[in-house]
Order: structure tokens, then sequence, then C-alpha cells
């Protein structure tokens, strides 16, 4: 490309981005602007670069398999104050572990991300899949062939990131051996010590179960969308 082209094809680009509701798969881009995929892939870069090095309030993103321009990070205290204003969909805390567990551990059913929490997860499930954040992938080869789910691009979308392979190792959420052997003996109980032989102990676990169901209802975590 002369330079001609090449600015052309930026204008285009900035144009189609600036009204595309998701990202742009970049092969659709070369297509559009009439070059090649490698062409694109450098043009796409130096955008990048002239964006951040001339201090933008956004910047050129690769997410979910595509393009998009989304706002810079350096803004998002601005940004937050922006979206939540007046914001009331949001996510409770029971929803954000369940799609935690999905995006890390999928494809997964919906009875082994029971086991993981240890409560039922089917309402979770109905509203993560009814938000468009997972849908069923695969199903089961054993008995029941259950429905597996997965993550969807628009988790990625609303995440920042290009895959799931982008998310933070989960080993960096998880306490060392020393930190659990130290919580195991702190929270062992002696049943025979307790003045109502365990039965306490047992109304409270029945109670938390019931205080989380409660909380699929609540909505603490914003959800963007």
């Amino acid at each position: 490309m002369n330079d001609g082209q090449r600015e052309e094809a930026r204008r285009a680009i900035e144009a189609i981005l600036m009204v595309a509701d998701t990202p742009v798969d970049p092969h659709l881009l070369a297509q559009l602007v009439e070059i090649s995929a490698t062409e694109l892939s450098q043009l796409m870069a130096e955008m990048a670069t002239y964006y951040e090095e001339t201090g933008r309030g956004f910047e050129l993103a690769q997410v979910a398999g595509g393009y998009r321009f989304s706002s810079h990070h350096d803004m998002a205290p601005y940004v937050e104050r922006f979206v939540l204003e007046g914001q009331t969909a949001r996510l409770s805390a029971a929803a954000m572990e369940t799609l935690a567990i999905i995006a890390y551990k999928q494809p997964i059913s919906r009875a082994q991300v029971a086991a993981i929490r240890g409560v039922n997860v089917d309402g979770v499930c109905r509203t993560l899949e009814g938000r468009g954040y997972i849908a069923e992938v695969a199903r089961d080869s054993g008995p029941g062939q259950a429905i597996l789910f997965g993550t969807t691009d628009q988790f990625l979308e609303r995440m920042g990131i290009n895959s799931v392979d982008d998310l933070p190792p989960v080993a960096g959420f998880v306490p060392g051996a020393d930190v659990v052997e130290a919580l195991e003996n702190g929270l062992r109980f002696d049943a025979e010590a307790a003045p109502d032989g365990g039965d306490a102990a047992v109304d409270h676990a029945a109670d938390e179960q019931a205080g989380e169901a409660e909380a699929d209802g609540a909505s603490p975590v914003t959800d963007g969308g």
C-alpha cells in the first residue's frame, strides 16, 4: 500500500469500528478495505500504537477474536461513574462465583458446578445463560448426556480478552497448603464440647446455605450490560 491507500484504509477501519456493536473479525475488515490479512495486522498495530502515543481516551483492542474500540484503562473511574449511574442490572456474588467456575473448568455440567459450590446452581445458570455469558457447548458422553456449558463471545467481550486462555492463572487465587492447613485447624469443631451437642453448627450451616440462595437475587456486583 502507498501512503494514500494506507490513510484511506485507516479511516475506513475507524469508521467501521465506530459503528460496530461487536468486535469485527479481522478477515472481514481486510475484505472490506481490500487489503491482505498481513497488511491489516500491520495497520492495526500502527493504529494502536498511534492512539497510545497520542494519549487518546480510547484504545484499539483485540477481544473475542476481533477488533473494537474500547475506553482506555486509565479512564476507568470516569467510565464506571457513567455506567453505574442509574444501573440496576447486576449479578450476585453467587452468579459471579458460578461464572468463574464455568470459565475456568469449561466444558462443565450444572451438577459439576453444584458439586464445587456445594449448592444448587440451576437458577444461577439460567440467569447467566439469559444474560448471554454462558451457553450449551456440548453433551456429556456419559449416562443422561448432561448439558455441558461454556462461556460465550459476549463473556470475552465483557472481560476485554481475546480468549479464555487470557484469563489470569487460577493458581494465583488459591491459598497455599500452609494456609489451607491453618484454616482447617482453626475451623475444627468439637461436637462433644459444644453445649448443644453440635446442633448449633448444623443450624448455622443450614442458615448459611439459605442465605446464599437468597443472595442469588441480590445485586452486589455490577453487570456492564
